[in-house]
């Protein structure tokens, strides 16, 4: 059987960086210390490699998520391959992958990894999980299942998988659904898949959304303020199942009166929103007034699913039919 060709591109992130020993800072060298790597990954697949930009996730920005989706893409065009690995920094990297799943149009397996430990300490996990990620994406199995993240031998969904744990290495978790495979020392095993995957097509990115959280107390000059702001939406992880505090209603009616659009989510990572609760900020009250409602995403990828929905031009309505 002829080997897999598996298209590579590294981004940054921990996965590429060393530890100074004597600060103990963890700093991108001059050279990311995983392209030395080509030749055992091409024991796995063939592998092209690109590094289109070197940065800490901290710094991916959709701009880069928009390129990463067009880079990929015209290789595609160019060069056909059997599979996609993208090594990124663990900070944002459910957001990239959560936006390549909505956006990408080409039909192979996608894998996006990272590393907790950099390259020089001990139990560094980025070469490993770059091997399991290689051997994901040449596998037929991961056929047809959207984007996916590795790590730590284990398969997310993009759309579920989140950042748990700010150090351990076991910090990508999916609340409510676990991972949907696993890696083994002989094979890829999946079991169960997502049953549905959304698809917009964008080409531009330049609107701006912003996330907040609800708090006890809140009030409404944080969404007045984003009125002010020229904001082209927000998304709130709310409370419970979908409420605010009384005296932010006053926000939510000022922006939906100027057709700014406002996602809910819960600050809860377990669960999702509801219409339940009648009383002056509830729900209820909220999806009255014009309030979109999220089906379980957590408030970062809601985020990057309202800016591709609105760079494609979506009216409120339509908005919330992508979000139900």
């Amino acid at each position: 059987m002829s080997k897999k060709h598996i298209f590579v591109i590294h981004t940054g992130g921990t996965i590429s960086m060393m530890e100074d020993k004597t600060s103990g800072a963890v700093t991108p060298g001059e050279q990311n210390p995983l392209l030395t790597s080509t030749n055992l990954l091409n024991e796995t697949a063939h592998i092209t490699t690109v590094e289109p930009f070197h940065l800490p996730s901290p710094h991916i920005t959709p701009r880069e998520m928009l390129h990463l989706k067009q880079l990929i893409e015209e290789h595609f065009q160019k060069e056909p391959f059997d599979g996609v690995v993208i090594t990124h920094g663990t900070d944002t990297l459910e957001e990239t992958a959560y936006f390549l799943d909505l956006t990408l149009t080409i039909d192979v397996p996608v894998v996006v990894t990272g590393a907790m430990r950099s390259s020089n300490e001990i139990g560094a996990d980025g070469l490993y999980n770059l091997l399991s990620a290689v051997r994901v994406a040449a596998s037929d199995s991961a056929k047809g299942k959207g984007v996916l993240v590795v790590l730590n031998d284990e398969i997310h969904s993009a759309e579920n998988v989140t950042k748990t744990h700010t150090s351990n290495i076991s910090t990508f978790q999916s609340p409510q659904y676990g991972p949907i495979g696993i890696v083994t020392k002989r094979k890829i095993v999946f079991h169960h898949a997502p049953t549905e995957r959304q698809q917009i097509a964008v080409t531009t990115i330049d609107q701006r959304v912003a996330l907040i959280k609800a708090y006890a107390g809140m009030d409404a000059s944080l969404l007045f303020t984003l009125k002010e702001l020229n904001y082209d939406g927000v998304v709130i992880e709310a409370l419970g199942q979908g409420n605010l505090p009384p005296a932010a209603v006053a926000g939510v009616k000022e922006l939906i009166k100027q057709q700014i659009p406002i996602v809910l989510v819960s600050r809860c990572f377990n669960g999702i929103v509801q219409d339940t609760y009648g009383y002056d900020g509830g729900g209820k009250q909220l999806k009255e007034l014009g309030v979109i409602f999220s089906n379980g995403l957590n408030g970062q990828k809601a985020r990057i699913k309202l800016l591709v929905a609105l760079a494609t031009k979506h009216d409120l309505l339509s908005l919330e039919k992508i979000f139900d």
